[in-house]
């Protein structure tokens, strides 16, 4: 259930701030309310939802400010996977992360938009695997749903496909200066596709009405 909420929230089929009300999510989902209320208090906790006491939970809004914060956090915590990913990776985990990037590249031919964007979170989970610092993924684990929310939703998934192909083939052969400059690209154009999707008309920041 929480999965399922989450998956709703991050691919953009409940947009901030839409009403989670128990017994209607339930009724949806033909399920007991208890799970739905277990599933939204996990999402409270991984900060994509707010909850509001005496009344319903709501889809978290987030501000342009919240995108500058969030991208100088990833800017610090990711440049760092990356570059521990190059250098430790053996080819077991260079041929899983290879596979991710045949797929995503194979969903964004198709239009697949909803598979490629959690193939592409997919590749950045990897990436945190490949560093093998249990530390940072602690840490990871702590903003994980709202950085890929944030960052991973976007239209032009064959663009997102090929800049993921550019990092494999780099950390392929171990160049780590390749890899620290296309990390900067990515987060740069990460940035800037969130700054597109929080400003512009039927941004995130907008609640839905009816």
């Amino acid at each position: 259930m929480t999965r399922l909420l989450r998956d709703d929230i991050v691919l953009g089929r409940r947009k901030p701030g839409a009403r989670l009300v128990e017994r209607e999510i339930a009724a949806e989902l033909d399920v007991s309310r208890l799970p739905v209320r277990e599933a939204i208090r996990a999402l409270i906790s991984e900060g994509i939802v707010v909850g509001r006491p005496r009344t319903w939970a709501v889809v978290r809004e987030f501000s342009v400010s919240d995108v500058r914060d969030f991208s100088e956090v990833r800017a610090a915590v990711e440049s760092l996977l990356f570059v521990l990913a190059t250098e430790r990776h053996d080819e077991r985990q260079l041929a899983e992360l290879l596979l991710l990037v045949e797929e995503e590249e194979e969903a964004a031919r198709n239009s697949e938009t909803e598979r490629a964007q959690r193939l592409s979170g997919a590749f950045h989970e990897q990436i945190a695997v490949m560093a093998g610092n249990d530390l940072l993924m602690e840490l990871i684990s702590l903003f994980s749903t709202r950085l890929k929310w944030v960052f991973g939703t976007t239209e032009d998934a064959p663009s997102m496909a090929a800049d993921h192909r550019q990092l494999y083939e780099a950390m392929a052969v171990r160049d780590i200066g390749r890899v620290e400059g296309l990390v900067a690209e990515h987060l740069v154009i990460g940035e800037e596709r969130a700054r597109r999707l929080f400003e512009g008309p039927g941004s995130m920041t907008e609640t839905p009405t009816g």
